[in-house]
């Protein structure tokens, strides 16, 4: 997301068959929004997904609708009761606005029989009144007409809005919900508990150790009591959103000084499963004690910026001491077998049981094995973060491989997201509505007010702002693209299938650095890099991950999701809980209290 909204031009490849090559194409992507030409009015948004890739070339994945009180509404994804009419406003990702204009200018009449997209141009059917592809940037396109349309509301069928699944089961109501768990806060957008007191949510180092803590989130955080509020409250939200079910909640561990943690803590009481270590991320015995080696992902965030105001270089210092420590530790690959479905295993792991129905993932016996992203302040400190590469210091910050390859994150990248909000408003609100699906202007009014997050009753009204998609990585090694992986295949073919049979709309893909090491003697690493839309072409691998905005379905019950069955996009929610859900309590293995506390007598007495 950080490339697609940055203010770069088209870069040039290096090497189309090195993963450079691959990833740089992909930063050339931006966002676009235009309208939608006439031809597709009436067509669901997954026929013209389908179309626009296959036969324009174009990547559409949202659309902008207006509720019954005319109140605008970007939608990701939607389902087939939502109708395409005229004047609707798409959102795109495309290399220039003159490749969006075909998503407008197409002429069923002209074009149907057009193989060249070069040549899908305004055609002399109508007469055509163009408004210029908004580029979410900001910057300025030439050579297009001003004047504008006015933007019809997108209809849906049965009244309301939401984003579904496309397979054609049938919908459940929000009253057939799964009731075990259904604490929601008022606007039905987040999981929401009782508040907490931190006293009861503080672990001991032994404690800790006796929680059993994997496939969980720690968050290592530098502060002291002095230091200045950075909003855990901010980090934590998406992962609480109501789109995940409740047992695909990721169990969060904060580790640092609980003196500044207590500070942000009526923030965050009302959230579930979240723990305290009072500790520092630089012990390597909390670090243990939380399992960092079974976490999904580790987050270094520092809060103390004032202390080295005197010297910028060493603003990073601690976080970027703390990456390196986690990565030099070593561990004991006997501590525990996890069910692999995040797609985060070794490379050469992967590789031997590509075909393998069920993957086993050890416990990282490597702290450079371990999923991990560290903020930097200063994008020259990037360099620091990976003894083993080979980056110019002097290269762009998205060039480098830490930047590439997820590890790291900056906080110039947020200026980019500003300027791109300051010329295009609906950019901040895509970018909230892709990171936590959106929110509500009820929900705005609460965060402005700093009353903090309240528990509402679950009626037929707040659990419809449940349905809405989000953000998936699903592997085709395991899952419903098996067979992509057994017989190889070109990412278009699997974008459709994806498309046409689960509802599911692919933006990425998330493949190994050294994927094309295959030699005996060679010696791949474990990062992967991102490569945004690719063409239908491009060619997939067996250890490839896919970036995907996957669909809400409503929960049935546990014990329903166990039953044989054709898989669905639950199925696929559930599966891919080790990547964005799914704190524990994983097909049973590695029980999550929603307080720990609640479970240490048991472990205790046995």
């Amino acid at each position: 997301m950080a490339n697609l909204f940055a203010m770069r031009s088209q870069p040039k490849l290096l090497d189309e068959t090195a993963w450079v090559g691959h990833y740089l194409r992909g930063t050339g992507m931006e966002m676009y929004t235009d309208y939608l030409s006439t031809a597709f009015t009436g067509m669901t948004f997954a026929q013209i997904a389908e179309f626009m890739f296959v036969k324009l070339k174009l990547l559409i994945f949202a659309v902008e609708v207006r509720d019954d009180v005319a109140e605008s509404k970007i939608v990701i994804n939607p389902n087939t009761r939502v109708r395409i009419e005229d004047g609707t406003l798409g959102f795109f990702i495309a290399d220039s606005a003159v490749d969006v204009k075909r998503a407008y200018y197409y002429c069923r009449l002209c074009h149907d029989d057009v193989t060249d997209i070069r040549r899908i141009k305004q055609c002399k059917c109508k007469t055509i009144g163009y408004k210029p592809p908004s580029n979410l940037n900001g910057r300025k396109k030439k050579h297009y007409e001003t004047d504008s349309r006015p933007i019809s509301p997108v209809a849906t069928e049965s009244g309301s809005l939401g984003n579904g699944h496309l397979g054609g089961s049938l919908r459940h109501s929000p009253k057939e919900i799964d009731m075990e768990v259904k604490k929601y806060d008022v606007t039905g957008m987040f999981h929401w508990c009782e508040c907490r007191d931190i006293e009861k949510c503080v672990l001991s180092r032994s404690e800790a150790a006796m929680t059993v803590l994997n496939s969980h989130v720690v968050v290592c955080i530098f502060a002291d009591d002095n230091s200045p509020i950075i909003g855990l409250q901010s980090f934590v939200m998406p992962l609480r959103s109501s789109n995940f079910h409740y047992h695909e909640l990721k169990h969060i561990v904060l580790l640092g000084n609980l003196g500044y943690i207590r500070r942000e803590w009526d923030k965050l009481c009302n959230f579930p499963k979240i723990d305290v270590l009072d500790g520092s991320p630089l012990n390597r015995a909390d670090l243990r004690a939380v399992n960092i080696n079974l976490c999904d992902m580790a987050v270094i965030l520092s809060a103390n910026t004032a202390s080295w105001t005197q010297d910028s270089s060493l603003t990073d210092k601690e976080t970027i001491m703390a990456s390196l420590n986690i990565k030099a530790m070593l561990f004991d690959e006997s501590v525990a077998m996890l069910q692999d479905t995040s797609g985060l295993m070794p490379f050469e792991v992967v590789a031997r049981n590509a075909n393998a129905a069920m993957l086993q993932r050890p416990g990282c016996d490597s702290g450079t094995n371990i999923p991990m992203i560290t903020e930097i302040l200063n994008d020259t400190s990037a360099q620091y973060l990976d003894q083993d590469d080979d980056d110019d210091p002097d290269v762009e910050l998205y060039i480098t491989q830490p930047f590439a390859c997820g590890t790291c994150f900056a906080i110039s990248v947020l200026d980019s997201i500003m300027s791109a909000a300051y010329f295009n408003p609906r950019s901040l609100t895509l970018i909230r509505t892709l990171v936590t699906g959106g929110a509500t202007p009820d929900l705005e009014l609460i965060l402005a007010e700093g009353a903090g997050m309240k528990g509402g009753k679950c009626t037929p009204e707040s659990l419809k702002n449940r349905d809405r998609c989000r953000v998936a990585q699903l592997p085709i090694y395991n899952g419903p693209f098996v067979e992509f992986a057994e017989s190889g295949g070109c990412y278009g073919d699997l974008f459709t299938h994806a498309l046409k049979q689960y509802g599911i709309l692919c933006f990425g893909v998330y493949r190994f650095r050294d994927s094309n090491l295959t030699s005996a003697g060679a010696n791949p690493s474990a990062k992967r890099y991102v490569i945004t839309n690719p063409p239908y072409e491009f060619l997939v691998f067996s250890t490839d991950i896919l970036f995907t905005f996957l669909p809400f379905e409503h929960a049935t019950t546990r014990r329903q999701k166990k039953k044989r069955r054709q898989p669905r996009s639950s199925d696929l929610a559930a599966e891919t809980a080790g990547t964005e859900g799914g704190g524990g309590d994983r097909a049973g293995e590695g029980v999550y209290p929603s307080d720990a506390h609640q479970m240490r007598s048991g472990y205790l007495n046995k």
